[in-house]
């Protein structure tokens, strides 16, 4: 596709339309398909365009401004479990297990670390279990 600013000669009237390709530009140029939406006249030209040149360090700052939002998400939904959730390290399956058996256990809710295997058998065997991702803090 292709993005011509064209203007009619008669009333001079400015406007963008699309094309397929500068040939189907010209083939319907040649064909008189082209008109004025205003005035109806079939004398369109082309006119001057400046090329549309990509703005590489937009494109850099926003992606490393949609990074830094989602790492502020995660850090927000880290501390709310650090502050709800109890810690148990390696042993997530295995307490998650033991709550999910022992109906008396009435404990608040655990995270901490698991394989991909561990998580895909506590979710067969019916066990509320989620991976979410993990920012470590990284300050000296």
């Amino acid at each position: 596709m292709i993005k011509y600013k064209l203007i009619c000669k008669n009333c001079n009237l400015s406007f963008d339309s699309w094309f397929a390709s500068s040939q189907e530009y010209e083939k319907l140029k040649k064909n008189k398909f082209l008109n004025c939406h205003y005035c109806d006249s079939k004398k369109i030209e082309k006119t001057l365009m400046a090329p549309k040149i990509l703005n590489k360090t937009k494109k850099i700052n926003e992606k490393k401004l949609r990074f830094n939002q989602i790492n502020k998400k995660i850090k927000e939904y880290q501390k709310f479990i650090k502050e709800n959730f109890k810690y148990v390290g390696n042993n997530f399956a295995y307490e998650a297990r033991s709550i999910h058996y022992d109906k008396k256990k009435k404990e608040k809710g655990i995270y901490g670390t698991a394989s991909k295997d561990e998580i895909k058998e506590l979710k067969e065997e019916g066990i509320e279990a989620e991976v979410i991702p993990w920012i470590e803090n990284k300050n000296n």
